[in-house]
């Protein structure tokens, strides 16, 4: 099956597919944490008990979701050790401290934690559940700065020194956590995490409001969702802006990789809404583009110059097509989230959002955007950090383990099979778990389950 890869291409895609399982669910818990602390403080502070209802509701999915990120991200982690030693050896002593940070931001805080939150209310009292809600949400967060951190310092390293044996040695940890596109990345990823969990609120609902839009539980997490998307996604594109010229400033090849760039453009270069890269021909084929357009959002003048691939050496570049794809399906994704949203204030203004069946059929299409756009961004990033693990410093061909292509082909096959079986399984338990209508207590006994739409 897998005969014709090197023990590199094997090791790479077997990280890409665990990574990519990974991702989704802390994409997904972060998002929900904090979702469930703002639902609990609202319960809190208004005494309405729709709120609580709520909270019940999203908190056995939060768990679920918890535990298999935790689980991916176990097994994803050992492949430093067994595909990736080398890589391990040279930069471990930069990025072996702050994901050693990430464990204890997990387990200490989320871990630590999440057992009073989801069975504590009534023996620790409200102020201390709330403490532990609060705490567990936090956690996510930090858990998520400092991986975030580790990335990022993957993508623009800087605060090391190199020693003898070609180890990168830490010198100025301030550096090292706040390298340049850190603040840019950990926004972007945080807000990415709050859209995912609306469009999946917003999902669930609109499939119940479709049956029945008097449930008052279902009308406010629809609206509470439909807010967040409303008011995030338009901050989203912007700081998407504001990394992709970070990213042009320390990582210009992947720039050029994402817009298309075969050729450099002494005179304004084009924005490629669509084409078929072709990376034989150096040219991107059928492209749809307007003029100058890239050079004014990077540049913000159109006649600025830009670099193309074509003052990059070969070995030097990034799988472009992939990294050409994956780029528009995210801003596509981002700016359909942003028309929900805006679709959302128009039924609110009109008193039609519980009512307006096309706006809650879209909700129910767009459940499972974030998931798509999170990969596709992330897909984005590390394909176009290619061919390094540490950009311009450590090429990926140097960061493999001494390991045979057999030996990993039957570890990748072995991650398959068990992912499927084991996420299969999960993710079937939670749409299960999101086909019940919220109210109180509606997951004990014979629960009442919604007809298919």
């Amino acid at each position: 099956m897998f005969d014709s890869f090197s023990a590199e291409m094997l090791a790479r895609m077997q990280f890409a597919f665990t990574i990519s399982f990974h991702i989704i669910f802390p994409a997904f818990s972060i998002g929900l944490a904090n979702f469930l602390a703002v639902l609990n403080a609202l319960w809190l502070a208004t005494g309405n008990d729709t709120y609580r209802v709520l909270f019940d509701y999203w908190k056995k999915i939060f768990a679920v979701a918890f535990a298999m990120g935790v689980v991916s991200g176990i097994t994803m982690s050992y492949q430093f050790g067994t595909n990736w030693s080398v890589f391990s050896d040279k930069a471990g002593p930069v990025i072996g401290p702050l994901m050693a940070y990430e464990v204890l931001s997990a387990f200490f805080l989320e871990a630590g934690f999440l057992g009073i939150m989801l069975f504590g209310r009534e023996r620790v009292g409200h102020k201390l559940h709330m403490f532990a809600t609060a705490m567990v949400a936090f956690g996510t967060l930090m858990s998520a700065t400092w991986i975030l951190s580790v990335n990022s310092w993957m993508q623009t390293p800087a605060g090391f020194a190199m020693n003898d044996q070609g180890q990168f040695i830490p010198e100025d940890w301030w550096a090292i956590v706040f390298n340049p596109s850190f603040p840019y990345r950990l926004t972007h990823m945080v807000i990415a995490a709050f859209l995912t969990t609306s469009f999946v609120v917003g999902g669930v609902a609109g499939w119940h409001l479709l049956r029945d839009h008097t449930n008052a539980a279902t009308r406010k997490m629809f609206s509470m969702a439909l807010w967040m998307a409303a008011i995030v996604a338009p901050i989203q594109i912007f700081v998407g802006d504001m990394h992709g010229l970070n990213t042009l400033e320390h990582q210009p090849v992947k720039v050029m990789a994402m817009e298309g760039h075969f050729d450099s453009h002494p005179d304004g270069a084009p924005l490629i809404l669509f084409g078929i890269p072709n990376e034989a021909e150096k040219r991107v084929d059928y492209a749809v583009q307007i003029p100058k357009l890239s050079s004014l959002i990077l540049k913000h003048h159109l006649d600025a110059p830009l670099d193309g691939l074509d003052t990059i050496d070969d070995a030097d570049e990034p799988p472009i097509a992939i990294v050409f794809f994956s780029f528009r399906i995210m801003v596509g994704i981002g700016f359909a989230m942003l028309g929900v949203g805006i679709w959302s204030l128009w039924a609110r203004y009109q008193g039609r959002l519980y009512d307006a069946k096309w706006l809650h059929r879209v909700a129910v299409i767009m459940a499972p955007s974030g998931f798509v756009a999170v990969l596709a961004g992330w897909i984005t990033t590390e394909v176009g950090r290619q061919p390094f693990t540490v950009y311009g410093l450590l090429r990926t061909s140097e960061s493999l383990a001494p390991v045979a292509a057999p030996a990993v082909a039957t570890s990748l096959i072995a991650f398959i099979i068990t992912y499927f079986f084991v996420f299969g399984a999960g993710t079937f338990y939670l749409l299960r778990l999101m086909s019940y209508v919220p109210e109180n207590n509606p997951f004990p006994g014979e629960p009442k389950e919604i007809a298919h739409v």
